[in-house]
């Protein structure tokens, strides 16, 4: 093989060592309550009662009338919003999402004033109204158990994101402590463990097991979430326990399989950041069998196959058979990506044709030739 096309590989291959990517499952709903005037409600209960599955959660709107709880599960929940021990608004099946917050707003302005009022509580018996106490009462400890809840989250959060990752511990670690059976605090303190034992070498061991207990916690509250398997799978191949990881990253193709594909992509690159550059390759292959518009999947299933190309007795470079078809179906895919100067270099070097696939869809098409 020549020593350009040599060159050529070995550039190729070290930018995939930041390629491999970790999927968060947090999601967030926030929105406006205001009371029938149109004014902001203060103190207006928001409860998220959880439909598909068992759970509930509840935040209370501020001074500006705005609620917003971020940490939520994706699922679908039944909103609904209590004043004064009165529920007065609800919204069936709001479905989370990743990414931006749903907004969802309530306008109680076609409820009576008097609704709002305090429960009335004249004519009630002494037992009806020490229960009906008793139920405020234990309403309001469930609250102030939720916000501070809520506030060990969000604070965990801001750090872990902000990469003060010894912050984000102790506020997940606290939040846990409220309620162990919130997936996504173990999923941001597994997050949380990864980011500090990467800032302390002396100490890493240690630390990486305390992030796979809390993924193994996740994935028991859990188990058919893709993408725990997959962040444990990462965190798993930087302590160097790659069996382990490959098992995990497996499990998560299973359970996703539209999305097996970046799965086996992360695979693979894990297998060629360990020197593992055959098992890597059979993971790229089964990447774009599972997605083959995964464009990352295609160039660096070609760059495994272009690795493998051999010299003839003229020293003409011959790759692999589906080589130069991986590549361009990168260029395809991605004609302006970061590979794709690469990608045409590689080509060109095996002898093949860079195809033109771009059309400008707003040029104008020429004017037909006048009949003489």
């Amino acid at each position: 093989m020549s020593h350009h096309f040599k060159s050529l590989l070995l550039g190729a291959f070290a930018a995939l060592l930041l390629s491999v990517p970790a999927f968060s499952q947090t999601t967030a709903v926030e929105g406006l309550v205001k009371s029938p005037d149109g004014k902001p409600l203060v103190g207006a209960v928001v409860d998220f009662a959880r439909t598909d599955i068992k759970g509930s959660y509840t935040v209370k709107t501020d001074k500006k009338g705005h609620y917003g709880h971020y940490g939520l599960p994706i699922g679908t929940f039944d909103v609904t919003v209590t004043v004064d021990g009165q529920v007065r608004d609800k919204m069936r099946g709001v479905r989370t999402k990743l990414g931006e917050p749903v907004s969802l707003n309530f306008d109680l302005k076609d409820q009576t004033q008097q609704a709002v009022a305090e429960p009335e509580t004249k004519g009630m018996s002494k037992e009806e109204k020490e229960k009906f106490d008793k139920a405020n009462k234990s309403r309001e400890a469930q609250l102030a158990k939720n916000k501070e809840l809520n506030d060990a989250f969000q604070a965990g959060r801001a750090a872990l994101e902000a990469k003060k990752y010894d912050e984000a511990i102790e506020s997940l670690v606290k939040a846990a402590g409220i309620d162990e059976k919130q997936v996504v605090i173990w999923g941001n303190l597994a997050e949380a463990y990864v980011g500090s034992a990467g800032e302390k070498p002396t100490e890493a061991a240690a630390i990486y097991e305390k992030a796979f207990e809390a993924y193994k916690k996740a994935i028991e509250l859990k188990p058919e979430e893709a993408s725990y398997y997959n962040n444990y799978a990462l965190a798993l191949a930087k302590d160097k326990k790659m069996d382990e990881a490959r098992t995990n990253l497996d499990k998560a193709a299973q359970l996703d399989t539209a999305g097996a594909g970046k799965y086996y992509y992360n695979m693979g690159a894990l297998l060629v950041n360990s020197g593992q550059s055959e098992a890597a390759g059979a993971s790229f292959k089964r990447a774009v069998e599972a997605d083959p518009s995964y464009a990352d999947a295609q160039y660096q299933y070609g760059l495994y196959l272009a690795s493998k190309a051999d010299t003839d007795k003229t020293g003409k470079v011959i790759a692999p058979p589906g080589t130069i078809e991986a590549l361009q179906q990168y260029l395809n895919l991605k004609p302006d990506g970061p590979m794709a100067a690469s990608a045409k270099e590689l080509i060109s070097s095996l002898g093949g044709t860079v195809t033109a696939t771009f059309s400008n869809p707003s040029a104008k098409p020429a004017a037909p030739a006048k009949k003489k």
